[in-house]
Formats: C-alpha cells, structure tokens, sequence
C-alpha cells in the first residue's frame, strides 16, 4: 500500500533520513522505532508532505505523490497526529471533529458557526468519537481534558477524514500507564480496519501491537520483520533495545 524507495532529507550538514526503502502491506501496523533523532518524525513528515525530499520516491496505492501537497494526499485516505498534540483548545470536542469531517469533504472554510450546528457534520463526529472512547466527552471544551484524551481527540480528527492509512507519531509520548492503555485499545481496534504505520517509544506498545517493527538508527533502516525477529536482533539490542 505504501512503498517508500531511496527516501533521503538533509538539514544542512545532518542527514535526518538517509536513503530510507519500506514498504507497508495493506491491513498492517507496521511500528517504526528507534533513538532519539533516528530521524522517525522527518520520515514522517515527509511521508504526509510536510517536508518535501531531497531525493526518493514515495508510492501510495500505486501513484507517486513524492510532490502532492498534504491536502491532496489527505484525500488519497492519507491522515496523519502529530508528537505534540494539535487541536482547537477554545471549541468542543465534538466541534473539532466536527471541522475536520467539514475540511476532508471539502465545504467552504467560512465554516466555524455551521460545523457547530449542522447534524451532517455532527452525526459523523459523534460516530467517530464512540470508536475512540470520547462520546461521553463530546460537550467537553479541549482545554479542559487531559493530555491522553487530547491525543485521543486528535485521533478521532484523522479518521474523521475517513483515511485508509494512519500515520501516527508517538500517539502515547508524555501519557500514565491507564492513558497508554486505552490508547493500546483504540489502536487495537483500528488492526486491520486501517493500515498504519505507528513511529513510537512505548516499546510495550509497540511489541503488543506491530506485525512487523523497523527500526531506524541514524536515518538509516537496520532491520525490519515480525516483533520476535526484531527482539532476538543482535544489532537491534545493540544499537537501541539494550543488550538484555
């Protein structure tokens, strides 16, 4: 479904992602990890559009969108969350959703009063907000929920562009064990009904949760296949799991 070759992007004299080549099957969570400044969030921003490459090609669905902007890519069923949670602080949990099932279907952005009235908009917010446990919260302003249930929250503002390919950048980074898991749960829920692609520390998570696991070190990939392959890697031990 997504097939990355030769990905490459430089901040002057450093090399974020250095010649990256993976391919995502259709129905996966394919987990991405690796130390600090591997170059995980560079990969995916260039994978949204975010950043453009200095060279490679990045193939979604069988159509190069190396150049698409993100908007288009977001209409292809690309949707992407963010290491810092980003949401509309001042509205309504149901709201935010709300703006993003109006953004995807393309209306007209003088849309702040309709989004929060219409029931085209709401019915498929609230739909959306029962899958990610936040129905009971709809009325909620944002500000006023906790960091794991804004992640949440920015969850259910992806797929409320209806994507069919998840990129998710540390969904559970700053989270308590309780928020982890029911972060766990929701991605669980989504195997299978999205494909995903999951950059995360939470090696707990990723363990339970990948079919296959690459890792990345130095903007390179070292390794890639199935969490146990990935575990029992000398070279994976070496350079991030520790040598247990």
């Amino acid at each position: 479904m997504l097939d990355i070759q030769g990905l490459k992007k430089s901040f002057g004299g450093v090399v974020a992602t250095d010649g990256v080549t993976l391919g995502v099957d259709a129905g996966e969570l394919h987990a991405i990890i690796g130390p600090n400044g591997a170059g995980k969030t560079t990969l995916i921003a260039q994978l949204s559009g975010d950043l453009a490459p200095d060279a490679g090609h990045v193939v979604f669905n069988g159509k190069d969108i190396t150049t698409v902007p993100t908007h288009r890519r977001s209409h292809f069923g690309l949707a992407r969350s963010f290491q810092i949670t980003s949401v509309f602080m001042g509205l309504s949990v149901i709201d935010n959703v709300a703006l993003a099932v109006q953004a995807h279907d393309g209306h007209s952005f003088r849309f702040w009063q309709p989004a929060t009235t219409q029931a085209r908009l709401r019915k498929p917010a609230l739909e959306v907000l029962e899958k990610v446990g936040l129905a009971h919260r709809a009325g909620t302003i944002a500000s006023a929920m906790s960091h794991g249930e804004r992640r949440q929250l920015e969850i259910a503002m992806a797929l409320a562009t209806n994507p069919s390919f998840l990129l998710l950048d540390e969904p559970m980074a700053g989270m308590g064990v309780e928020e982890s898991a029911a972060m766990v749960s929701i991605l669980r829920s989504l195997k299978g009904e999205k494909t995903i692609l999951l950059v995360e520390h939470d090696m707990d998570a990723v363990f339970a949760l990948a079919d296959r696991i690459s890792v990345l070190v130095y903007g390179r990939i070292i390794a890639t296949g199935k969490p146990e392959d990935i575990r029992n890697n000398a070279d994976v031990r070496s350079a991030y799991l520790g040598e247990t």
